[in-house]
């Protein structure tokens, strides 16, 4: 049994692809502008919200967990190219995916992967605001791009356990 039974034309594909990826791209931008300028988070303390999550502000200048982040001043240009490259490439594996959940993964890690690459055009590096922890051990803080790419990671390694069908 497929997951899917009707498999999308291109031009479907190409919407979905699009809509998902502006979507997460979207409100990606929208929840950093709100937390930079209009919660002002770079001038204040880390907000507290309960035991388990705060708002903080972090400019990572680097890749995950900040690997990378004290490298040279042009990193960020590479950084920004190289994730451009790569959602060029999920876009073509994208639109020739059969599988749906497969589809949404690529469109997820897209919109993230442009979200914070917008960032390190903007401001140099990605900012990032949500911080999970206990107590005084945490997670490194991420934003709303982070969350899609590792949700859109998950949704295709997900998608490895279907059946493929030829496109």
């Amino acid at each position: 049994m497929t997951p899917e039974l009707n498999s999308p034309t291109r031009p479907q594909r190409i919407m979905q692809l699009l809509a998902i990826a502006t979507g997460i791209f979207v409100l990606d931008q929208l929840s950093k502008y709100w937390l930079i300028y209009e919660l002002n988070l770079p001038a204040r303390a880390p907000l507290y919200i309960n035991d388990y999550f705060s708002l903080v502000m972090a400019w990572n200048k680097g890749v995950s967990f900040s690997m990378f982040a004290h490298s040279a001043e042009w990193m960020p240009a590479v950084l920004t190219a190289v994730a451009v490259a790569i959602s060029a490439l999920l876009a073509h594996l994208c639109l020739k995916s059969t599988l749906r959940i497969e589809r949404i993964g690529y469109a997820m890690v897209i919109g993230g992967a442009l979200g914070n690459a917008c960032d390190r055009v903007r401001y140099g590096a990605v900012a990032d605001f949500f911080y999970a922890h206990i107590g005084a051990l945490g997670w490194p803080a991420f934003n709303v791009a982070d969350m899609a790419i590792c949700t859109g990671v998950g949704l295709l390694l997900l998608a490895m356990l279907y059946p493929k069908k030829p496109a």
